[in-house]
């Protein structure tokens, strides 16, 4: 296996998303950082502070650049970044007095942060809108589902009933709120850098501020107050988002992966995965996929609390833990989201399976609906009590519930209409109302 499955010809297909993982390639990285150097360039000279000749220079021959990976990588071993290999060529490919106006008032930081912002600019656009889709799957499953009634589950024990409607809401809620903090979130992470050699912009005088605002303008970037080079708290801050995201997505698919346990088959997440030498078997590999971006998103968030740890104005460590850690959990995320909207989209879901595995309770599952109904009619203490002499019993006999109870009381209870899952479900389909509701609203709540 490779040092990262996100990166191997073999696991890859498995674990990434193609697109989003495009966009933390070295050519990727390499063509952020060769724009950020012809925007400076362009602001600089609409600023009066180099010459626009040096400017359009810059542009032309940035235009047909082609950095030498090898020289780069070379010049990183040695200097622990790319970016003096890299403007050393950009000057090369200018020429002439032009060449000395690259990189101008700029320091390696600026140009490796801001090409990371202007690349999670487009994660962010392509998560949100992958994040929408799965939302409109959950929402038409839900809306399919309020009345397909299953039973809930409580410390992995049957509890009362439920329909399968809610649960995907519920699946459907953390994920609408997940893209409400997304949201919030864009105008701290989306912020250009630029700070030069220790973020206060000495090199370029009283005109700093100036070009900071203009090089956020141009590239569609927040203008923070001050540069950020050690506070890195926006990336923690995504990070967060990014463990919360996948975290959303790993609950789903654990409890798939639950339901279509061959036991309990209330579900088929898709086609599944075959077995080297059992036949009968079909791994929900989806499932497993988005509960392992979870858990190792989990993990690695911790990475970038620790990278929160900045040496004075700027360091070293923190920020090479960031590169280590960051790109690992956008490629997680999107796994995590390919696998979801491909099981969702494709997902069974057997009712009549629910309601068998309802009725092999013998009617327990409605244990604390009878105990309600006869406290209508005695103490409640009483009422329970005697629902628990009428469980063991089921447990003895193999008897339904209400039967036993009907033949252990006269209180005027319909244990007919009390046997049925259907009429014990509570709140459950304005639950459902509620949500979809405040998710297409944009207004959601923990």
């Amino acid at each position: 296996m490779t040092v990262s499955p996100f990166d191997s010809e073999i696991y890859g297909r498995l674990f990434a998303d193609g697109e989003l993982g495009a966009l933390f390639t070295d050519e990727a990285a390499l063509r952020t950082m060769v724009a950020f150097e012809v925007v400076l360039a362009r602001v600089e000279a609409r600023l009066g502070i180099v010459p626009q000749d040096s400017a359009d220079a810059i542009e032309r021959a940035a235009a047909a650049f082609t950095p030498d990976l090898d020289d780069i990588a070379a010049g990183t071993a040695q200097t622990g970044v790319p970016v003096v290999a890299l403007v050393r060529q950009l000057r090369a490919a200018v020429g002439g007095a032009a060449a000395d106006h690259v990189h101008w008032g700029a320091t390696s930081q600026d140009v490796i942060d801001t090409g990371l912002v202007m690349r999670l600019h487009t994660a962010l656009d392509l998560m949100s809108a992958r994040i929408g889709l799965l939302i409109e799957q959950l929402a038409a499953l839900a809306d399919a589902h309020r009345g397909t009634v299953m039973a809930a589950r409580t410390r992995a024990q049957q509890a009362v009933p439920t329909t399968f409607g809610l649960k995907a809401a519920v699946w459907l809620q953390g994920l609408a709120t997940t893209r409400d903090r997304l949201a919030e979130l864009r105008p701290r992470l989306l912020a250009v850098q630029f700070g030069g050699a220790a973020g206060t912009l000495s090199a370029l005088g009283d005109r700093g501020v100036a070009v900071m605002e203009a090089l956020a303008a141009e590239l569609g970037l927040a203008a923070p107050a001050a540069p950020w080079p050690s506070r890195r708290e926006a990336m923690a801050e995504f990070a967060g988002w990014l463990s919360l995201l996948t975290g959303g997505i790993g609950k789903m698919g654990q409890d798939l992966m639950l339901l279509a346990q061959s036991e309990v088959a209330e579900v088929t997440p898709g086609a599944g995965g075959g077995s080297s030498t059992m036949p009968q078997k079909a791994n929900p590999v989806g499932c497993e996929v988005m509960v392992t971006a979870a858990r190792l998103n989990a993990a690695l968030v911790s990475a970038m609390h620790q990278a929160l740890i900045q040496d004075h104005e700027r360091g070293g460590p923190g920020w090479q833990l960031e590169w280590a850690a960051l790109p690992q959990m956008v490629a997680c995320a999107g796994g995590a989201l390919k696998h979801a909207i491909a099981v969702t989209g494709s997902l069974e879901v057997h009712g009549e399976r629910m309601r068998a595995n309802l009725d092999a309770s013998g009617g327990l599952i409605l244990a604390e609906a009878a105990g309600f109904a006869l406290a209508a009619h005695m103490p409640r203490d009483k009422a329970q009590a005697l629902v628990k002499d009428a469980c063991r019993a089921v447990a003895e006999s193999g008897r339904p519930l209400m039967e036993v109870l009907a033949g252990m009381t006269d209180a005027p209870v319909d244990w007919p209409a009390l046997a049925d899952p259907a009429n014990y479900l509570g709140a459950a389909d304005a639950l459902i109302d509620r949500i979809l509701s405040a998710a297409q609203e944009g207004r959601t709540r923990d």
